[in-house]
């Protein structure tokens, strides 16, 4: 052999592969990631935005449960509390209202179906109150 003469190896066959495979999947994540902030179709954008006017930020639209009031458990008792004892149907039965995460559990005794009545309608129209757990006995004669 010739001493410049030097051997070649073979190209790796998968070398050729991967170069255009990396450079297709960098140009897509670049085009996915610039487009990310723009709208699809700018006639749809108008549209909403002109039907639109109270929601100004270009956002996600807010989840349904952000509409609720935002209500501390403990507010949510004394007001259901306070409604009750306001009432002159229940006015000094002992009822018991329990609050966990807007859910309201009243316990107690009460002398007529018509009191557990006013005491659910009242606990319902509370504000704050997701949902009622009757847990109300009525007197045994």
């Amino acid at each position: 052999m010739l001493p410049s003469a030097r051997t070649r190896s073979l190209p790796d066959p998968r070398v050729p592969l991967l170069v255009p495979l990396r450079a297709s999947v960098l140009v897509a994540l670049t085009a996915l990631l610039t487009a990310c902030g723009q709208p699809a179709d700018e006639g749809a954008s108008s549209k909403s935005s002109s039907s639109n006017n109270s929601n100004s930020s270009n956002g996600p639209p807010a989840p349904v449960m952000a509409n609720l009031p935002n209500v501390l458990d403990r507010d949510v008792t004394e007001h259901v509390k306070t409604a009750l004892q306001s009432s002159p149907t229940l006015k000094g039965f002992d009822i018991q209202v329990q609050t966990l995460q807007g859910d309201v559990r009243l316990t107690g005794v009460l002398d007529s179906q018509e009191q557990v009545v006013e005491a659910l309608r009242i606990a319902r129209a509370s504000e704050g109150a997701h949902s009622i757990h009757d847990e109300l006995t009525l007197k045994t004669p």
